[in-house]
């Protein structure tokens, strides 16, 4: 397997005193964590790097959980901020369709992060923190990783039988069996502001999810969003490609405006913090697990091109990479197999399915308001979308069908 990272790091089996690991896992995400704990109670020894010093506190996120996300992943309901039983999406137009569903619920990356990474490590997983990923070999049956420690300054090797990518959108894993070439292709520029209010905001912003899908200043296509968190308001929006930083700040600040004047219009604005990062927004990888290491999460392209919803494609991920390794100790290769078909047959074809309904509707914007209204006027529609494809009935799928003739007619 070609090496992954800048370079090639060239240990031998007599390396001395080299730790090893039954799961070493990079990223320590939705994703990472899941699969952490999860092995981890099944007794597999788990370690974990991740780059920052603090699990969660670098992530941009509007962190929307699905509904029952903390019952599905066994969560202390303590990290949800508000409930919000109302998605309200925004048309090119700017105008409003409101969807009654779950409720959804809203946390930050911190708290949810570094929660299942507390329960991970009581299960007895080893998280380290400043723990850089910096190369992959494979040696034999098993991979040897290498990793920079910012705390002691050093370079650290582990051997490990299974290895689980799961670094978000920073892994781009090229010149790999697992590198795709379309990723640059999918990745999103973003910038957020955390807004602190006094007084509040209107009570509605604290019961919705807002999503806004237009055309920005430079004619390219925006989606922003506000979810409302316990201590903030937290307003963002991204863009596909690089766009120069003083131009997405410009973008922001208008959209954060138009936020302003319908949610907090009276209120005093006591501090913003600016956050900006890369998310991706493209197809899922075309290869998710390749002699004995898989890749999970965002870094596998589980996220919805139409919304960027991802945590939960992240997690469920982390719990199908424990279950395979669970299922086949000291069989990487059968645990490998087993995770990407698990992964492919869950996830894959709808998330495709997404991503070419985002671009069909970004070729014409006034097909958003097409497709809202429909979804708004057609309860079950949004409620059979939003469940997995393996759950869905036969006369779900024609329902499906039904509806998606009726779109394409009005949106031709």
């Amino acid at each position: 397997m070609p090496t992954m990272g800048r370079r090639a790091s060239p240990f031998a089996e007599s390396t001395p005193a080299m730790e090893r690991a039954e799961l070493l896992i990079v990223g320590c995400g939705p994703a990472g964590a899941t699969a952490a704990r999860e092995a981890s109670r099944a007794g597999v020894h788990a370690v974990v790097l991740e780059k920052d010093a603090i699990v969660g506190a670098k992530r941009v996120c509007a962190a929307g959980l699905r509904p029952r996300f903390c019952e599905d992943f066994d969560l202390p309901r303590e990290i949800v901020h508000f409930d919000t039983p109302r998605l309200a999406l925004f048309d090119a137009r700017g105008e409003e369709h409101a969807l009654l569903f779950g409720p959804g619920h809203t946390t930050t990356r911190e708290e949810l992060d570094g929660t299942i990474a507390r329960l991970a490590s009581a299960e007895g997983a080893e998280i380290r923190t400043q723990a850089l990923f910096r190369a992959l070999h494979r040696d034999g049956d098993e991979s040897v990783v290498e990793y920079a420690d910012a705390q002691s300054g050093t370079r650290k090797t582990i051997r490990a039988r299974f290895v689980f990518m799961a670094q978000g959108s920073t892994a781009m894993l090229e010149g790999t069996p697992l590198g795709f070439a379309s990723w640059r292709d999918g990745l999103m520029t973003t910038l957020q502001y955390r807004v602190y209010l006094d007084p509040p905001a209107r009570s509605i912003a604290y019961r919705s999810l807002e999503m806004h899908y237009y055309i920005g200043r430079e004619g390219r296509q925006i989606v922003g969003w506000m979810f409302p968190k316990k201590d903030h308001l937290a307003i963002g929006l991204g863009v596909i490609g690089k766009m120069e930083g003083a131009k997405l700040r410009e973008e922001l600040d208008a959209f954060t405006s138009r936020v302003q004047a319908r949610l907090y219009p009276d209120s005093v604005v006591r501090r913003v913090k600016t956050e900006g990062h890369l998310l991706y927004m493209g197809a899922p990888r075309s290869v998710l697990a390749a002699h004995g290491v898989a890749v999970g999460g965002t870094a596998a392209g589980l996220v919805d091109a139409t919304n960027g919803e991802g945590i939960y494609e992240a997690a469920m991920s982390g719990r199908i990479v424990a279950e395979s390794i669970a299922a086949h100790r000291g069989e990487p290769q059968r645990a490998a197999r087993r995770y990407a078909a698990g992964v492919r047959s869950r996830f894959v074809g709808r998330l495709q399915h997404r991503l070419r309904l985002m671009h069909f509707l970004e070729h014409k914007p006034e097909r958003f308001g097409i497709l809202f209204d429909q979804l708004a006027t057609t309860p079950r529609l949004p409620e059979i979308l939003h469940g997995e494809t393996h759950r869905r009935t036969l006369a779900d799928r024609a329902f499906l069908y039904a509806q998606m003739a009726r779109f394409l007619i009005k949106a031709a």
